[in-house]
């Protein structure tokens, strides 16, 4: 038996189809307007879609925690909880995503989460930011734990992670390049300039294809030294991630990354930490103190130490601040997520793919998320 939802307002990714209809089982059937719609004895009709906004499920490749949860913790039980708990925000592609911590922990980590990918398949893959990092941008990093750029480290990590890992961070200014870089791309890891002081003229010499938290965490743009938010800017290969919650970029800069760099290099991502979803206090990030205080949280020195940003406000933050159209927006957060990592059954509402989707009502607020044709929605 099928399931249904019709009347809808439909963004498949790569076209916008007003009143429209869906159907759906793990995977989806058909999509289509109503005016050829024909209705079928079998289908089960899903009511609370109808007249509602329909966007393809959220791909977020940079979260590294949420609910009092985080990657780092090495559980699977909790590692689960919070993937699940994730998904009523929206995200129906995870990347779990490390930090710089010793090499024990983030092995810890990383075969926690291979082994919880083998049951949850939300989990799409591992997004490894640092330890291959510089200290001088090194934000909420324990400087203590940050080595160069270590290919047969590395190596060993992708095999432990189940060859899971598809998103690296790393400072290409620290040495090792050819090498570390060249492993990466044969193994179909995207390299991600991150937490990096490299000038424009050396980052000429890399083959990174992303940028961390664009404009977060790196040497910055100036007028005698693009940098490597200038490098970011000027590269069109280059696809930037980007956290739209207002205080880690304002509105105007986030604006000037869509205009320069366009709906088609720029992915969403909430950066996200333990404290999301928990409200103001005191909460934790690699065994350092973070303090949450109006929807920022930062180390006590000040710093931003990641996001407590939930992805559906991600969603309705891009059109808010900048000039990006609801099509802009499904573009940023999941059409080039599924096309930069591969993920080919992901990313777009056409016959064959996964049954992953969200319903908004009118006014942008997430009513529900299908994961392979299962509901979640928030708890009220």
């Amino acid at each position: 038996m099928a399931k249904l939802i019709k009347n809808i307002d439909l963004y498949t990714g790569y076209k916008h189809m007003p009143d429209a209809y869906m159907r759906f089982t793990d995977t989806i059937e058909e999509v289509g307007y109503m005016a050829d719609f024909t209705a079928r004895a079998d289908d089960e009709v899903i009511d609370e879609a109808t007249g509602q906004l329909v966007v393809p499920g959220f791909i977020d490749v940079h979260k590294h925690g949420g609910y009092g949860l985080d990657t780092m913790d090495g559980d699977p039980d909790k590692l689960n909880e919070m993937v699940n708990k994730m998904v009523t925000e929206g995200i129906t592609s995870l990347f779990p995503t490390t930090m710089t911590q010793s090499p024990e922990n983030i092995e810890r980590a990383l075969k926690t989460i291979d082994q919880v990918a083998k049951t949850n398949p939300v989990i799409q893959g591992i997004h490894l930011e640092g330890p291959f990092i510089n200290k001088v941008f090194m934000g909420a990093q324990p400087e203590k734990y940050i080595i160069d750029p270590n290919t047969e480290l590395l190596k060993k990590w992708y095999a432990l992670s189940g060859e899971r890992i598809r998103l690296v961070t790393y400072a290409p200014e620290n040495g090792g390049l050819p090498d570390f870089e060249a492993f990466m791309l044969q193994h179909h890891i995207v390299p991600s300039i991150g937490h990096s002081n490299a000038t424009r003229e050396q980052l000429r010499h890399s083959r990174a294809t992303h940028i961390t938290h664009l404009y977060n965490a790196q040497r910055p743009l100036h007028h005698r030294e693009p940098g490597v938010t200038g490098h970011g800017m000027l590269e069109e290969s280059i696809t930037g991630e980007l956290i739209a919650d207002g205080f880690h970029v304002v509105p105007d800069m986030l604006q000037l990354a869509f205009k320069v760099k366009g709906a088609q290099r720029l992915d969403l991502v909430t950066d996200s930490m333990r404290a999301e979803g928990l409200g103001n206090g005191e909460s934790e990030l690699g065994g350092q103190k973070v303090i949450v205080k109006d929807k920022q949280a930062r180390l006590e020195n000040g710093h931003l130490a990641g996001s407590v940003l939930a992805y559906d406000d991600a969603f309705a933050n891009i059109q808010r601040f900048t000039s990006a159209d609801i099509s802009d927006a499904v573009q940023m957060s999941s059409v080039n997520q599924a096309r930069e990592f591969g993920l080919t059954q992901k990313g777009d509402l056409s016959a064959s793919k996964d049954a992953d989707f969200n319903i908004f009502n009118q006014d942008m607020q997430l009513q529900a998320t299908y994961s392979l044709g299962r509901r979640f929605a928030r708890e009220n």
